[in-house]
């Protein structure tokens, strides 16, 4: 959400912002909804002023006999009283209008974003690992004969449709040891508290992490008005809403292991085989609530903390900077981490690591108090995957796959697989 004192004070610098994200005109018809807000309520103050003034003026009337003058002012104050409602009704429908539009406006982008049309104009800032050569042709994870038949489509397609998937047996097991690794190493050692969250949230949560009203085709909700959440950034970082928090209370530095509900409404058509983009997904969520002045910090501290998953996998990666296009409607300032999909022979994106500034703080009234005092201010948030469980499967598989169609695993997964690191053939753990 924006600051419309912020808009009134320095339209133009606001306008220049939004050219960037290619909007044009927008202060100015921000401006004309405001101003006529502005009118309605300075006119309702008037007409009530007016009224006091009449209902002062009916009991001396009374007391004089003056019965012609004692009725002109009884109807004055009526008329006035009427008219009060209705331009407080009227004023009342243009703040929503103008709550609507404002919270219908991208978020302005970071000074230092590059600018560019889509993802096209990303600019690539790191490059970690060799991508691996082999004297086969890399298949896709659905294709791989270890993974064939735990990774079942047909099934997942009879219960609930398309882009649903059941995962069996050992397949099943080395994504929930992905999950697991990655809360180890947000917990233990980058200091995140692990939160276990609501999959169902309400507008008011979907609205403050601003998702709604833009994107409510994107999600799913339920008859009873309950949003099923597109990521746990939801109610970790709506956990702050209304809060004024003590400076020293920062940063909060959150992490989640969720299921995630997307209806991939604009997707249609795109990555309709195997399980790169599904409406049913788990992911690794990091949240962090910093004081304004860390935040561009803390966004590469979570980067870092990201990109540290795919290293100790062995999954080679690039990180990429997100030009205005191609960054998303609350991000100030995105870096998408694409990990190499063998049998795409491509990149993929597997994590986004955001800074929203003050954007959904404000939607949420989420604030902080000054340790040297003085007035609350807003708190900075950032979200980020931990990663994507589904999709950081698909790449150890990918990555890992040998010219038998039997899979190597990381070494740090043993662990949690009971020392097993090789998927065989027939799909079970040796």
């Amino acid at each position: 959400m924006h600051d419309i004192k912020a808009i009134r004070e320095n339209p133009e610098a606001f306008d220049a912002a939004m050219a960037r994200r290619g909007l044009s005109g927008v202060a100015s018809e921000v401006l004309a909804i405001d101003e006529a807000r502005r009118a309605m309520i300075l006119a309702a103050e008037e007409a009530k002023a007016e009224q006091n003034r009449a209902s002062k003026e009916v009991g001396a009337a009374k007391g004089r006999g003056d019965e012609a003058e004692f009725e002109r002012l009884r109807a004055l104050v009526a008329e006035k009283k009427a008219e009060v409602a209705r331009l407080n009704d009227e004023a009342k429908a243009k703040d929503e209008e103008l709550t609507d539009y404002l919270a219908r406006i991208p978020n302005a982008p970071a000074a230092d974003v590059p600018d560019g049309a889509d993802e096209d104009d990303n600019v690539e800032i790191k490059r970690w690992g060799d991508v691996p050569t082999f004297n086969f042709d890399a298949k896709e994870h659905f294709e791989l004969a270890s993974v064939a038949a735990s990774m079942d489509f047909e099934t997942g397609a009879k219960t609930s449709g398309a882009r649903f998937v059941m995962l069996k047996g050992a397949v099943s097991r080395i994504h929930r040891a992905l999950a697991q690794f990655m809360l180890d190493v947000h917990t233990d050692e980058n200091g995140l508290t692990e939160i276990n969250t609501p999959v169902l949230v309400r507008d008011e949560a979907m609205y403050g992490t601003d998702k709604l009203p833009k994107f409510g085709e994107d999600s799913y909700q339920t008859t009873n008005g309950w949003w099923l959440i597109p990521t746990s950034e939801v109610p970790l970082t709506y956990s702050v809403a209304g809060e004024v928090l003590d400076e020293s209370d920062l940063p909060i530095r959150l992490t989640s292991h969720s299921l995630c509900f997307r209806s991939e409404a604009g997707s249609a058509g795109r990555d309709t085989s195997g399980m790169l983009r599904q409406h049913q997904f788990e992911k690794v969520e990091m949240v962090s609530i910093t004081h304004p002045d860390a935040s561009d910090d803390e966004q590469k501290r979570m980067l870092g903390c990201a990109e540290n998953i795919l290293e100790r996998l062995g999954v080679p990666y690039r990180t990429v900077e997100l030009c205005t296009g191609d960054m998303g409607f609350g991000a100030r300032r995105t870096f998408d981490i694409e990990a190499w999909l063998p049998g795409q022979n491509t990149y993929r994106e597997i994590s986004s690591v955001s800074t929203t500034g003050d954007f959904q703080a404000r939607r949420m009234n989420a604030r902080f108090k000054p340790a040297e005092g003085g007035k609350p201010q807003f708190v900075h948030t950032l979200n980020g995957s931990g990663l994507a469980v589904g999709r950081c499967l698909i790449a150890v598989l990918e990555n890992g796959q040998q010219a038998d169609g039997s899979v190597k695993l990381p070494e740090v997964l043993a662990p949690y697989l009971g020392g097993k690191l090789t998927l065989t053939v027939d799909g079970t753990l040796a």
